[in-house]
């Protein structure tokens, strides 16, 4: 019927080893993990991740850095952080020193990192963990560390790490959460420098199904309006080899003054960022300009089940799509909902779209459609349908399944036959979540990106993040039902790769 091949050839092998994502962000080589110190600053969004240099498995960390000016196309630059006398640079922070508080910038601005220290106690294998600072005057571009490093410990807690700090308004002074144990300890500052300690949050509320890690505390309208706002609280969860899907982040919705978070739902509540199993450690960009409104997330597309044993090579890891997130008031309560940032669709090229058609038992919508690198956007009528069908990286022997049964309102999500799924006795799974059709109508933004597929059910307020290792051979496409489907849009749209121009 129509024939579309959405891989891109390049003159070069410059980011094209198999597996490798062509519109995420992956490091050029070796080793990468949670995002760290996101921040905008003079038109520039920075991007310091967990980084191992010598190694495609975790190691000693450093921060590694890119920067952009769309978060869309990255450019790589130098190691930003090493160890040094005080430890690893694990995860955390960084924010604009607007007004100077930190005596770091002679009056003038500047970006400051708020990290965790990783070490032992002296003469121990005792594991330490301690905040510390460093500062650049650059723009990023090199950093210096603070001499009075490091600035905030607490020995009575081993896991006391992954600082997130922001500045807040009301009360005129800068707010940490970090992960402590199975709670998020909160300290305010004048000074980014001396820390004293607020509250504490957590101890019986949501889930601790693994150490708490990664949080993060910001504001948020409520249905877009001006006037209600709510507080959201991140909150990651490291692997447990008794839970199923392992490392995943969790959320709350509530109150802060300046000093306490408190949480809207009932403390048993579990609110999941993310339904599928490649999303963690996601934190959100700090200093956006308020202008634009924007709350813009990124986690690490992994999970800790299987992360140094997926079958990369020269690199491992990518982050996930950059998403504006927003609060919506549901039935169930105020959610959170995530959607693509608009500027991916920078990278679109022309594709195939169907409208106002129907789809029979039997058909193939996307028959003769070919793709790895691709935007699939579906608004249809499932109210006739007992299923529908989405087959992605399809060869006769590989298929990534995306199901729809609407008399029970599930999504089920299926790599068992995705490829290579070899490496770990976990990875070959399915999923099942519900999502709603209201009226009938199913909604769908589907990204496929070589060894990712990363789903928004809804309005986004439903997500699947899921890594995925099939064949190059791999990349047909499928929308079928049994029963009929009206399809008010189908969109099938190639993406650019946004490392072709680093190659050139």
């Amino acid at each position: 019927m129509f024939a579309m091949t959405v891989e891109h050839k390049a003159s070069t092998n410059y980011y094209r080893e198999q597996y490798r994502p062509q519109f995420h962000f992956t490091p050029e080589e070796n080793w990468m993990n949670d995002p760290n110190g996101m921040v905008y600053y003079n038109g520039e969004y920075h991007l310091f991740y967990q980084y191992h240099p010598n190694s495609n498995v975790w190691g000693p960390m450093h921060w590694g850095h890119a920067v952009s000016e769309d978060l869309v196309h990255w450019e790589h630059l130098p190691i930003a952080l090493r160890p040094d006398e005080n430890g690893m640079i694990f995860s955390g922070s960084a924010v604009v020193d607007w007004h100077d508080t930190s005596g770091f910038f002679g009056g003038e601005s500047g970006l400051v990192a708020i990290f965790t220290h990783a070490d032992e106690y002296p003469g121990t294998d005792k594991p330490r963990q301690r905040q510390s600072l460093a500062y650049s005057k650059d723009n990023g571009r090199t950093w210096k560390l603070y001499e009075g490093n490091p600035v905030l410990s607490e020995p009575r807690i081993i896991d006391f790490r992954d600082p997130k700090v922001f500045w807040h308004e009301d009360t005129g002074r800068w707010v940490m959460v970090i992960a402590s144990g199975q709670t998020v300890s909160l300290y305010t500052s004048l000074n980014l420098k001396d820390w004293e300690f607020a509250s504490e949050f957590g101890e019986g509320e949501g889930s601790h199904q693994g150490v708490w890690e990664c949080p993060d505390l910001f504001q948020l309208p409520v249905d877009h309006s001006t006037d209600v706002k709510k507080w959201v609280m991140l909150v990651s969860l490291g692997d447990e080899p008794g839970l199923e899907e392992g490392s995943k982040t969790q959320y709350f919705v509530g109150e802060f003054d300046g000093k306490t978070f408190v949480n809207d739902n009932a403390h048993d509540k579990v609110l999941w960022v993310d339904r599928g199993w490649d999303n963690y450690a996601g934190v959100t960009w700090s200093d956006l300009p308020m202008a634009s409104g924007r709350r813009v997330f990124m986690g690490w597309m992994s999970n800790w089940r299987y992360a140094i044993d997926t079958p990369t090579s020269v690199w491992r890891s990518a982050m996930t799509l950059p998403r504006e997130l927003s609060l919506q008031t549901t039935e169930s309560g105020v959610r959170l909902i995530q959607t693509p940032v608009p500027d991916i669709e920078s990278i679109q090229e022309d594709g195939y779209l169907f409208e106002d058609v129907e789809l029979k038992s039997g058909g193939n919508l996307f028959k003769g459609l070919k793709g790895n690198a691709v935007d699939l956007e579906l608004d249809l009528d499932v109210s006739r349908a007992n299923n529908v069908r989405l087959g992605l990286l399809k060869s006769e022997q590989e298929e990534t399944v995306l199901e729809y049964d609407g008399k029970n309102s599930t999504l089920l999500f299926d790599r068992r036959r995705s490829g290579d799924a070899s490496f770990h006795k976990s990875f070959a799974m399915t999923q099942s979540i519900t999502l709603q059709a209201p009226k009938g109508r199913l909604k769908l933004r589907i990204f496929v990106d070589w060894s990712s597929v990363e789903v928004f059910g809804g309005d986004g307020e439903v997500v699947l993040t899921n890594l995925v290792f099939p064949s190059e051979e791999s990349q047909g496409l499928e929308l079928s039902t049994d029963g009929t489907v009206y399809v008010h849009k189908a969109k099938v749209s190639p993406l650019r790769s946004v490392w072709n121009r680093a190659a050139e």
